[in-house]
């Protein structure tokens, strides 16, 4: 008997260098870029982009029709979604631009565009679009400051003494 761990749609399109861990799920008509990591658990529905060298951790959902950039970065259990009304009949998908940054159980509203290199802090429920080079926290998420900001915090954050 064989062993299924992770099911990918025959009509896939994985690039090089893509890692798919355990128990993911890779929908129909879906391209993902070279150099991707899909996390355990991921599900990364039909009709989905993915961009090169992006990172989706574990347990990330991902509707259809979404748009994912090029390094971009989907934390665990983050939640994008594609029906603003549900149950309805018309779907949208999510964007998320080149660089962004999405943080562990973040849910983005269908429909929404996270600019370049933005970050949507962990657990933020973020119902309208994030603009580009900004930092978006809370429910709902709101700009608290610049993604410089932020690179400046993490840079200290990793330079400091345990």
């Amino acid at each position: 008997m064989k062993k299924v761990t992770n099911f990918v749609s025959p009509d896939a399109k994985l690039g090089r260098n893509v890692r798919i861990w355990h128990f993911a799920y890779v929908g129909s008509g879906t391209v993902i870029g070279d150099n991707v990591k899909i996390g355990s658990l991921a599900h990364v529905d039909y009709d989905v982009k993915v961009g090169s060298g992006t990172m989706i951790e574990g347990s990330v959902y991902i509707p259809p029709m979404s748009r994912i950039g090029k390094n971009v970065f989907l934390g665990p259990a983050a939640v994008l979604t594609n029906d603003p009304y549900p149950p309805s009949k018309k779907m949208i998908g999510v964007t998320i631009e080149d660089g962004a940054v999405i943080g562990a159980r973040a849910v983005i509203k269908a429909g929404v565009r996270v600019g370049k290199r933005a970050v949507v802090a962990m657990g933020a429920v973020v119902t309208k679009d994030v603009p580009a080079g900004k930092v978006v926290m809370g429910v709902p998420a709101r700009v608290a400051y610049t993604r410089k900001e932020f690179d400046a915090k993490m840079k200290e954050w990793e330079n400091a003494r345990s």
